[in-house]
């Protein structure tokens, strides 16, 4: 079993690229949505951790509320992933036992470098999107600020460093036919590795 990662820095398309790969029929698990499952307050570890912030909303952790304080504040930001990293570690480990039988598996994972989790993997696709068209995405898609949205790119590792470090590159700063191009080129050349 082959055992890939996409990831891509903040509105670079990687949700899109993800979605390409499951329409050819292979088996991806998002990290996004894994992350989305753990952030609740049946999570024990993370809600003692976080019970004296202002992160909850109606008895649960509020998605934006826990956004704001992580892209404000480095320490909150560091003990939310000291907690949440090794969970989504274990769901991808699960992933890997219950389709243990299929030929090559997809986790879409954004912060793949920044949690130190290549060793999970035995390639890294990258999907890169020219910083000003990622800027204008976030403004357009989520709504935010222009200084929000440029704390949120920035507290990602630069792109170029991640190209350097992935085996695969997909550009996204075209169209969606060229996209969809890419994304096959790419699995031609892993099925054939």
């Amino acid at each position: 079993m082959k055992k890939i990662a996409i990831c891509g820095n903040i509105a670079s398309g990687k949700s899109t690229v993800q979605k390409m790969v499951e329409e050819k029929g292979y088996k991806v698990l998002d990290t996004d949505e894994v992350s989305h499952e753990l952030l609740t307050v049946s999570n024990i570890e993370l809600y003692n951790a976080f019970k004296n912030y202002d992160v909850f909303k109606d008895g649960e952790f509020s998605r934006y509320k826990v956004g704001q304080l992580i892209f404000s504040d480095e320490n909150a930001r560091l003990k939310i992933a000291s907690i949440m990293h090794p969970q989504i570690s274990q769901e991808i480990e699960k992933f890997y036992i219950k389709y243990a039988s299929e030929k090559f598996l997809f986790v879409g994972i954004p912060l793949l470098f920044e949690s130190k989790m290549q060793n999970l993997f035995d390639k890294i696709i990258f999907v890169y999107t020219n910083d000003d068209i990622r800027l204008e995405r976030l403004l357009k898609r989520n709504n935010y600020t222009l200084e929000h949205a440029k704390a949120r790119i920035n507290c990602q590792m630069p792109q170029d460093e991640k190209v350097a470090l992935s085996d695969y590159v997909i550009y996204n700063n075209d169209t969606v036919e060229n996209l969809k191009k890419q994304v096959d080129n790419v699995l031609s050349s892993i099925a054939f590795a």
